[in-house]
């Protein structure tokens, strides 16, 4: 027995050697394993010690109040000092990545409730919407066909339809089947608020246009008039035209042709985007043409916002043709295709005289079959531009005139210098003539300028 106490005491002094802190414990467990026990290998000759009396034990004194826990050290914080379970933070970057499960719950719960307020509120509007058609149904079938409506001509003066229509008859001369086609969409649009006048139904109509034809035919004039009329009727805030080309509409970089489109569209709003020369946004033989962008772009206002723009393509009809093979979407988006005639030599002598009245000049009669002549030539020579040639000749009859009257009253000295309104307002045969001689004597290289 004692043999075993001892090698029991020496096995636990030789663990707690390895333990830390093992000063104090390996020596508190060696002092009271070895005191009052007997050697285990008695001296030989030693006289054995008598055994020890067993002390009894003095009552105990009351155990003092336990003293509050020491502070973990700074250095080696103790890791049971706070709760084990609840999460402290830490140094990990990824913390932020990371949240409570109660918050998760909450926000689903948020989120749930919102999805159900937004389903409630379009099933309230559509029951709103039913109930409105409902009564509409019912008043439709109610109101007897002997209604009045009011006049075409009525709604035709009342919101100036008929001044814009009766404005654009002065301004082109010809054009018959182009002025046909303005007066069948104004019709559209007078009967269509005459409709919603009573309740009727209505749906805003593809307003989107192309013109085709030669320069100088008037797509700009009638673009703007139709601007107008849109205006007058409510299906435009402002009927104003804007004209745009390639060079307004399409970058020379990547990340330029969007913004450039857009702030022409933003220009626009409210009223019409003529893009003059259209085809030439599309490049088929370059992939990497940007005008591809711009395109797109148009396309997609001219479906989500045709109700506050209008679009409106122009540019030879040959080449229009080959524009819309190549952009089908284009084609399907424009609902009023109108092809611009030439001028006759006739209408263009017309126009002249109008060009003169708005300037308040007066062309004599004998003039008039001098300047048809010179138009004949003009219209056999390249780069003719219908009634841009003729403001430009326009132009040089004034010129003529003044030069006329400059000499024979400021340098031959007639009638004392003095000039009469007559001569400041009159275009002579004589001012045409020059234009005509230009023609007939100047090379063949130069007289297309003429």
């Amino acid at each position: 027995m004692k043999f075993s106490t001892a090698v029991f005491a020496i096995c636990i002094t030789s663990a707690s050697g390895f333990a830390p802190g093992t000063g104090r414990f390996s020596q508190r467990v060696s002092t009271e394993v070895f005191s009052g026990m007997p050697p285990p290998f008695p001296t030989p000759g030693a006289v054995p010690a008598a055994p020890a009396p067993v002390p009894v034990a003095a009552p105990a004194a009351p155990a003092p109040a336990a003293a509050a826990p020491a502070a973990p050290a700074v250095g080696n914080p103790n890791p049971f000092g706070a709760k084990s379970l609840e999460y402290t933070g830490g140094d990990d970057p990824n913390n932020s990545n990371y949240g409570r499960l109660t918050d998760a719950l909450n926000e689903a719960d948020t989120e749930r409730r919102k999805e159900k307020e937004a389903a409630d509120q379009r099933e309230r509007a559509a029951e709103i919407r039913k109930e409105e058609r409902m009564r509409k149904i019912a008043y439709m079938e109610e109101m007897p066909d002997s209604t009045p409506a009011g006049t075409v001509d009525e709604f035709m003066f009342k919101e100036g339809v008929q001044d814009q229509l009766d404005n654009l008859e002065e301004d082109l001369v010809g054009l018959i089947p182009v002025k046909k086609r303005v007066k069948e969409i104004a019709a559209l649009l007078v009967l269509d608020k005459m409709r919603r006048k009573l309740g009727f139904e209505t749906a805003v109509p593809s307003l989107h246009m192309s013109f085709t034809g030669a320069p100088g035919t008037g797509k700009t004039t009638v673009a703007v008039r139709m601007g107008q009329i849109l205006a007058k009727m409510g299906y435009a805030r402002r009927g104003h035209v804007v004209l745009a080309t390639r060079d307004d509409l399409v970058g020379q970089y990547v990340g330029h042709t969007a913004p450039k489109t857009k702030e022409m569209i933003k220009k626009a709003m409210g009223g019409v985007l003529l893009v003059d020369e259209a085809y030439y946004l599309y490049n088929a033989a370059n992939d990497r043409d940007y005008g591809q962008e711009s395109i797109e772009i148009l396309l997609n206002v001219m479906e989500n916002n045709q109700d506050d723009l209008v679009v409106a393509v122009a540019g030879y009809k040959d080449r229009m043709d080959k524009f819309f093979s190549y952009i089908p979407g284009m084609m399907s988006r424009i609902g009023n295709h109108i092809d611009f005639p030439n001028y006759s030599a006739d209408e263009l002598v017309k126009i002249a005289g109008v060009m003169a009245g708005s300037l308040e000049y007066e062309i004599s009669d004998d003039a008039y079959p001098v300047f048809k002549t010179y138009v004949e030539k003009r219209m056999e020579l390249p780069f003719f531009s219908n009634a841009r040639t003729v403001r430009n000749a326009m132009d040089r009859a004034r010129m003529n005139s003044a030069i006329r009257t400059f000499e024979r009253y400021a340098i031959n000295g007639e009638n004392g210098g003095v000039c009469s309104v007559e001569d400041l307002k009159s275009i002579k045969a004589e001012d045409f003539q020059v234009l005509v001689d230009d023609i007939v004597n100047a090379d063949v290289g130069t007289r297309i300028f003429a």
